[in-house]
């Protein structure tokens, strides 16, 4: 972002529309006489002794006025930027569905539905191994929080059909990726591709089908709950173009916009964002 960039985004973002509104009402609200003060027009006779009586109230005036929408203008800034630092949460609003972008821990939320996302073999074995799930990932901390869980019996009881063609990994059965299986206030997600080696990878491609599968399979089985999902991809996972996690955020939230399954109001799409360093939900597309 180049200066002439950074300086219209400082006076016409980040607050500014509200800085501006709130001086308009100020100007409208204050009279003419609120303006003429004695110390203003001693500083102005000061700097220019021959001034005439009739200009120096007009100067006086309009300096006075100049003076209260800096103050206004930067106090509202700087209240904004605190707001901003401070905040959890943002909220996307469009026709008829809104997203709520957020801090927080998946597994510590109360209520709603929770996506938790597994391989697409849905291994719930943890360990270190490149095949195993990893126990700082958001399955691995599932699966010891609420394990052990037979998953096969989950998804016998949701008839669930298996994808057609067999995993990399040691021809296993899998489940094409957006493939939901609820296990009560969980909805666990076949997500990653597993190479031959077992480690989770997706295509770009790959990516977005998924997403446009997850948005369906959620409207299954939501019920009328919120739903609370995770950045799928920024952790672990290996996608096979270079995108942050900021990025990721922001393909998701375009997946959803573009889908026809999206959540209807009053329920809502959560997307939970672990805070970290280069990452921030003041950054997403679209909101101020």
């Amino acid at each position: 972002m180049n200066k002439d960039q950074k300086m219209l985004k400082f006076l016409f973002r980040n607050g500014s529309s509200f800085a501006y509104a709130l001086i308009s009402l100020l100007l409208a609200v204050f009279p003419e006489e609120f303006f003429k003060t004695d110390v203003t027009a001693c500083l102005i006779k000061f700097f220019k002794s021959t001034i005439e009586d009739e200009n120096l109230w007009i100067a006086t005036v309009i300096l006075n006025k100049v003076l209260l929408c800096l103050l206004v203008f930067f106090i509202v800034k700087l209240i904004y930027v605190i707001w901003k630092k401070f905040r959890r949460k943002v909220v996307m609003y469009g026709l008829n569905y809104s997203v709520s972008i957020e801090y927080g821990d998946i597994l510590e939320i109360k209520k709603g539905k929770k996506v938790i996302n597994f391989d697409e073999c849905f291994t719930t074995t943890v360990g270190e191994k490149p095949w195993e799930i990893k126990k700082d990932s958001i399955c691995g901390q599932y699966l010891q929080k609420y394990g052990p869980i037979d998953v096969n019996k989950l998804i016998e009881n949701a008839k669930v059909k298996p994808a057609k063609s067999k995993s990399n990994f040691n021809n296993q059965t899998r489940y094409e990726s957006g493939t939901i299986v609820p296990n009560g206030e969980f909805l666990l997600l076949a997500f990653a591709r597993l190479d031959k080696n077992g480690k989770g990878c997706l295509t770009y491609e790959e990516y977005l089908n998924c997403l446009n599968k997850l948005w369906d399979q959620i409207n299954i089985y939501r019920e009328t709950e919120d739903v609370y999902i995770t950045i799928l991809g920024s952790h672990i996972t290996n996608v096979d173009i270079e995108l942050n996690q900021q990025q990721i955020l922001d393909v998701m939230i375009a997946s959803y916009r573009l889908s026809q399954k999206r959540i209807r109001n009053p329920e809502k799409l959560h997307i939970v964002c672990r805070k970290q360093e280069n990452f921030s939900i003041n950054d997403v597309l679209g909101i101020e």
